[in-house]
């Protein structure tokens, strides 16, 4: 590694998913408000996240760069975050049950310079049908409050997912691929 790198998240399974790359990072949470704006897309409105956790955070990070991301779920044309509890995460999951959704993730990073780079990923997701009685046990064994859309793809919910198109890892929360590239053009990490 080239430029010593931080997250901007606090999610495990992103910064798993660098390690597993060989991208070592620092972790630190960014508080900002999360709402979304009604006159951006999924994709814009998710790069927006992203640049606003990876700017919060950028100040404190002591010469570092700054990667965050944020992931939205969308079905039907409908913007859906992470549930605010067990009974909306059941709502969700029984919405994205028996059809396609699309996952989005928004990325940025800042350089100590304060250059930004931003980017988007899309991924297609078709679940197969799921009784309620499933959908319960997932809540109750996987407790996803933490996810967009309410599921992993990585956990338990991988027995219901039919069909996957485009970056698999963009659905646990990073599109590593684009990610590495991003990080290797900005030089912080070496191709």
């Amino acid at each position: 590694m080239r430029m010593k790198l931080v997250l901007a998240s606090l999610s495990p399974r992103r910064k798993q998913l660098l390690k597993q790359v060989g991208v070592e990072c620092e972790i630190r949470g960014a508080k900002v408000d999360e709402r979304l704006d009604p006159g951006l897309t999924p994709a814009e409105n998710a790069e927006a996240l992203a640049l606003k956790k990876a700017r919060a955070v950028a100040p404190q990070a002591g010469g570092a760069a700054v990667l965050a991301a944020d992931t939205l779920v969308v079905a039907g044309g409908r913007v859906l975050g992470k549930p605010r509890d067990e009974e909306e995460a059941q709502r969700m999951l029984m919405t994205l049950q028996g059809g396609w959704h699309e996952v989005v993730t928004g990325y940025a990073l800042v350089l100590p310079d304060e250059t930004e780079r931003s980017g988007s990923a899309v991924t297609r997701v078709c679940f197969a049908k799921m009784t309620p009685g499933a959908v319960r046990r997932y809540i109750r064994e996987y407790r996803p409050t933490d996810k967009a859309g309410a599921y992993g793809i990585q956990d338990g919910m991988a027995r219901y997912i039919r069909r996957v198109e485009g970056c698999f890892y963009n659905v646990m929360g990073l599109p590593i691929e684009r990610v590495c590239r991003l990080l290797e053009d900005a030089g912080v990490i070496e191709e």
